[in-house]
């Protein structure tokens, strides 16, 4: 039987809550995903076999009960997503900024607006939005549905009023029959729009990942190095404290100490202190493919980013997390977190942008 070899530190593997492992371990399969939880809850530590539990992938995609899937309204907001039309310039589709190929972003420390304006946050994946309850890096969307018309209209985004996209999509012949089939009898509507981008939307989900096989209980599918990454990522550096799941983020807000007078979810939320600085956790899914990081594209790289949290942000203020805190990472642990992290880049099949309506 294929075995998981695991080795680390004892310091690191109990710091900040670890794993109820020993400094060198030699852990079957089975063992790691089916054996009991060796202590209880109410303590600090936890199994490996807990862990990678709490890792599984989902076997659906959550649509909600008033804007369930269909095919029709599938291929709708596919093809509303990626017409350029959807803008006052007829130059920027949602897909400009959200680009399959940059793994659901544009590359670029700043995103790019109307009149190629730099604006001032970088522009957030869409990966696996299924999951998550607010949308932007501040939270102001409270729905995909509400989250696909804001970037229309907004003047300084793709700077098209409503009601001059309703018109402009209805004297576009061929748009009129895919309206109709997504939702019989009701036209175009800015409802019926933002239903199908968020549609469409709730499809874009990363795939099978290597750390998804390895979960699964293939052991050769990540190394060593990144298994030991794993600890650590659970363990001494804290990541999973937002990190969390199997798309690797809690949803939440959080300051982590990036410096600037942007205050993100404060801006919403304005009495709330911890709230000041606070910007939305993105996934870890596909994250390498993801530079610059941060939402104001302030790290250029993994390694950069790994450092920041390394030595606990880079500004102290009331807002500023509680676990963000040096964390005295040595040279191998980040070797090996920046390897686990690797891990979970999947091979996507391409994405087939529609023919646009005539």
């Amino acid at each position: 039987m294929n075995r998981i070899i695991v080795r680390a530190t004892a310091a690191a593997l109990v710091a900040a809550g670890g794993l109820a492992l020993p400094a060198t371990s030699t852990l079957r399969a089975d063992d790691t995903r089916n054996i009991a939880v060796a202590r209880s809850t109410q303590g600090p530590e936890r199994s490996l076999a807990e862990l990678v539990n709490k890792y599984q992938r989902p076997t659906s995609v959550p649509f909600p009960a008033d804007n369930p899937y269909s095919k029709e309204k599938d291929l709708l907001g596919r093809t509303l997503f990626f017409d350029p039309r959807l803008s006052g310039s007829d130059f920027i589709s949602c897909g400009t900024c959200h680009n399959p190929a940059f793994s659901w972003g544009d590359g670029n420390p700043r995103a790019t607006g109307h009149g190629m304006k730099v604006l001032g946050r970088r522009t957030p994946t869409i990966l696996n939005l299924a999951w998550v309850d607010r949308m932007f890096w501040d939270g102001r969307a409270g729905s995909l549905e509400e989250q696909a018309l804001g970037p229309i209209e907004a003047a300084g985004e793709m700077n098209l009023p409503l009601d001059q996209l309703i018109a402009k999509l209805d004297g576009i012949r061929e748009y009129r029959p895919l309206f109709e089939r997504a939702f019989p009898g009701q036209g175009i509507t800015k409802d019926g729009i933002a239903k199908a981008i968020a549609t469409y939307e709730r499809t874009i989900v990363s795939g099978q990942a290597p750390f998804d096989r390895w979960v699964a209980g293939d052991d050769g599918a990540i190394s060593e190095s990144a298994q030991r990454g794993f600890v650590v990522f659970n363990g001494k550096a804290k990541c999973a404290t937002c990190h969390e799941g199997w798309s690797f983020t809690d949803g939440s807000f959080h300051d982590i100490g990036v410096r600037g007078a942007d205050i993100g979810r404060g801006a919403h939320l304005t009495r709330l202190p911890l709230m000041q600085h606070a910007f939305k956790t993105p996934t870890l899914r596909n994250v390498d493919r993801r530079a610059p990081y941060m939402h104001d594209g302030s790290e250029p790289t993994l390694e950069a980013t790994i450092d920041f949290y390394d030595r606990g942000g880079d500004v102290r203020r009331p807002s500023v997390a509680n676990d963000v805190r040096p964390l005295a990472l040595t040279a191998g642990e980040k070797a090996d977190l920046l390897a686990f992290l690797r891990t979970l880049t999947s091979e996507d099949a391409p994405v087939v942008i529609p023919s646009m309506p005539r």
